[in-house]
């Protein structure tokens, strides 16, 4: 993999370009060409805070960096001397979040936003003739509107004039410098202020088919530099939303809690948008520099790319429906034919500066046989998957038909085999895009069966096994699949029984099933109205007609054993015969009818059980009258890193092309990939502990990174070689990238949830403690 060359070409091209054509703008690709990326290394440590770092920001010349920690303090920093100019004591009584310049202010407006719900405004030129370490100031404006953690500071390019706040209390205000301070005077309450410009305090959504109505913190936001009207905001669930500034209502007070407005667009990958996980959320959501693409980084999760407007791009706007539908069998496909000569591999022949077909071709085949080679041996399955990428991403306006289906359907085989968190979502997404090329190949739907497997979706799996085989009857492999997940239902199904069973004193049927089930290999099918031992293969798969009895079965309702749900059964029993005659203890007579739903999902058997007739509850009219939005997936993920400690870890474009994407993670590195195809190209060493900010000069390939430490890295092109690892100064060079990306997708998976849920945190963080108590809960979990 090492000898792949990255997208944005060879350095020597661009500067030739720039020599022979005059009009040629190659300053923006220079910025963070590959070459200069991959020599990436640390120049420097700004030292002057005396806690965590949690927001760092470039003025728009690049010439000062502004940064907020934990001691309350903002200092501003020197580019060029990366001395500090101005250490400022803000005032806030607890950690300081976010710090801004205000544009178009000759850089002598600050703004802060902290934990104290305050936001704060400064001016620079009330320093002048002060010492660094002097800087006791008093605020030219002080905003105390919010109720919660200011998390997100937003400034619009060319407008001096106003600056918005997001905060943990669900809404953005909008704060008009002007007004020196849209509070009321001292005294007031509080709730007077009449600057939400987006109330969501009641916008949450724990998935994509229930309403907007759940408690919603925001933890991040951003405006578009290309069209400043639109505005992107992030928080407690796993939708981000892009509202349009002009169509919202008017400013209003938070005395009363309002529906949340309409937005322009959702964007959420599909495999999570119906997960309903309380701890999944955002921490940071970006606009790309054109303002096209927009960047989310999740808590317990990857890192994801989306379109703007889908219809430019390689992002796909979908439905609930969608989503489900991703899961279930469907038959029938409209299916492309595959070419088989090869004309047919390559779609764009018009294209004048294409690499030739041939030439193409060749560097396809080899990067597909490194795939099967890793397939084939299990090992060096990432960079099996990178060669996949760079078929299918790096190449994708040239590649046909053909080649995309193998690569695709490799690329899902890998996935499944490597196990990372959300590979097999991953997989299933290309074998749909496979059966798309070709409907009458098994390979994807046996790939999918083994997905939903690795999912705990046995049932949908087992739809998909049985689609594999009615289009190979032959094929032993994929026979042994749908006898394999047959035997996985049952033998999950009898350990729920006996376990509900043994709960409810029910004597009898499980030691007896358990002999039954072994002797009859599972499909044991008696008649329990005549006395004999009920199987569970009968009620999975028997038929009252002579059919085949998987596919003829009855089947229950929804039974989906997904990481966020558990199966309950509900079951009854009656003796037949005389009740007062002795009952065999080993054997269970008479009938057992079982209900299989998801857990606290009884309403409509709580209905039925009372004598509703069936007649719909409020909850489910409300539920039957939301009708769900339609959302934007994902057209790339970023992974490597851990995002789980902490809540303001940022992703961000690197350039002014924004050709790489950067993320900071839990084990103190800071991690680069091509955007394009999502390979890594740079793991770097930038924390003892966290790396959580990552900002890239306007203008210069320099970095600067903050986290844990109290102190800020200046990064710059500086190794002798280029390299995929580098060290810094909190430690040395990392020698194996995988093992450093396989710990984080170890501790990725041991999210908070399992200890305490999201909304426990935010009370816990938010009420009944006195300042500086928990100063290291709130640098680790902030």
């Amino acid at each position: 993999m090492e000898s792949l060359c990255f997208h944005d070409g060879n350095i020597t091209d661009l500067i030739n370009k720039r020599s022979l054509h005059v009009r040629h703008d190659s300053g923006h690709g220079l910025q963070m060409h590959s070459s200069l990326v991959e020599r990436m290394a640390l120049e420097r440590e700004l030292e002057g805070h005396q806690g965590c770092v949690n927001a760092i920001a470039w003025n728009s010349k690049g010439s000062l960096l502004i940064s907020g920690s934990d001691d309350t303090r903002m200092n501003i920093w020197s580019y060029s001397s990366c001395k500090l100019l101005h250490s400022i004591e803000t005032g806030h009584t607890a950690n300081i979040f976010c710090t801004k310049f205000v544009p178009e202010t000759s850089d002598e407006l600050v703004v802060s936003g902290a934990g104290d719900a305050e936001v704060r405004l400064f001016h620079l030129s009330h320093l002048k003739g002060r010492g660094a370490e002097d800087g006791a100031l008093t605020p030219s404006a002080l905003f105390q509107c919010h109720t919660r953690r200011v998390k997100k500071i937003a400034v619009e390019v060319g407008n001096p004039h106003v600056v918005w706040s997001a905060s943990e209390d669900g809404t953005v205000r909008q704060h008009d410098l002007r007004e020196g301070a849209s509070c009321p005077p001292a005294g007031s309450s509080r709730q007077e202020c009449r600057n939400i410009l987006l109330d969501l305090r009641c916008g949450a959504k724990k998935s994509l088919t229930d309403p907007p109505k759940q408690l919603f913190a925001l933890k991040s936001c951003d405006i578009s530099s290309t069209r400043p009207h639109l505005l992107l905001v992030g928080g407690s669930d796993a939708f981000a939303r892009l509202y349009d500034r002009r169509m919202l209502p008017p400013l209003s007070s938070s005395q009363k809690k309002l529906p949340p407005p309409p937005c322009v667009s959702y964007f959420c990958p599909m495999h999570l948008s119906d997960r309903g996980r309380s701890s999944l959320h955002l921490t940071h959501v970006a606009f790309s520099p054109n303002g096209e693409e927009v960047l989310l980084s999740y808590s317990g999760e990857h890192v994801y790319l989306m379109d703007v407007n889908p219809a430019h791009g390689g992002s796909m706007p979908y439905t609930s429906g969608d989503a489900s539908n991703l899961m279930n069998f469907a038959p029938l496909l409209n299916g492309i034919e595959l070419q088989s000569s090869v004309s047919g591999i390559f779609v764009n022949s018009s294209s004048s500066k294409r690499i030739p077909a041939t030439k193409q071709l060749e560097k396809c085949k080899k990067l597909i046989q490194m795939a099967m080679k890793s397939l084939k041996e299990d090992s060096n399955f990432y960079y099996g998957i990178e060669a996949c990428n760079e078929v299918l991403d790096g190449c994708r306006d040239d590649v046909g038909p053909l080649l995309t289906f193998e690569c695709l359907c490799t690329r899902a085989a890998i996935l499944l085999k490597r196990k990372w968190k959300n590979d097999a979502h991953m997989a299933i997404r290309d074998c749909h895009r496979a059966r798309k090329l070709n409907s009458s190949s098994f390979r994807p739907l046996l790939l999918i069966a083994d997905a939903l497997s690795q999912l705990g979706k046995h049932k949908e799996a087992l739809e998909f096994a049985i689609g594999a085989q009615s289009l190979a009857p032959s094929d032993s492999e994929v026979a042994l699949k749908v006898e394999s997940i047959k035997d996985h239902i049952t033998a999950g199904m009898l350990i729920h029984i006996h376990a509900l069973m043994r709960t409810n004193n029910i004597p009898g049927f499980t030691a007896e099933a358990d002999k039954a089930n072994k002797a009859n290999g599972g499909e044991s099918r008696s008649d329990p109205r005549a006395g004999r031992v009920l199987s569970l293969s009968d009620i999975l798969y028997r038929s009252d007609a002579n059919s085949d009895a998987s596919q003829d079965g009855p089947r229950s309702e929804r039974d989906d054993s997904d990481d966020d749900e558990e199966l309950e059964l509900a079951f009854e029993t009656s003796i037949s015969g005389d009740e007062g005659r002795d009952v065999d203890l080993d054997v269970l007579h008479g009938s057992l009818n079982l209900r299989i739903h998801r857990r606290g999902d009884s309403t409509g058997e709580t209905g039925r059980a009372n004598g509703a007739s069936g007649s719909p509850t409020s909850s489910q009219k409300e539920k039957a009258a939301y009708k769900p939005e339609v959302v934007i997936d994902m057209k790339q993920r970023y992974i490597g890193h851990c995002n789980v400690g902490t809540d303001i870890k940022q992703a961000s474009f690197l350039g002014e092309r924004g050709e790489y994407i950067a993320c900071g993670s839990d084990d103190g590195r800071w991690f680069i990939w091509e955007k394009q195809t999502g390979r890594l190209i740079k793991m770097l060493h930038g924390d003892e502990a966290v790396v959580n900010c990552v900002q890239c000069h306007p203008y210069d390939c320099v970095v600067a990174t903050s986290g844990i430490d109290s102190t800020i890295k200046i990064w710059t092109p500086s190794a002798s070689v280029p390299s995929l690892v580098a060290g810094g100064a909190a430690g040395p060079e990392t020698s194996n990238v995988l093992d450093a990306m396989e710990s984080n997708q170890r501790r990725l998976c041991r999210t908070r949830e399992a200890v305490l849920p999201f909304e426990f945190l935010e009370r816990f963080r938010m009420h009944e403690f006195t300042e500086g108590s928990l100063h290291p809960f709130e640098c680790t979990q902030s």
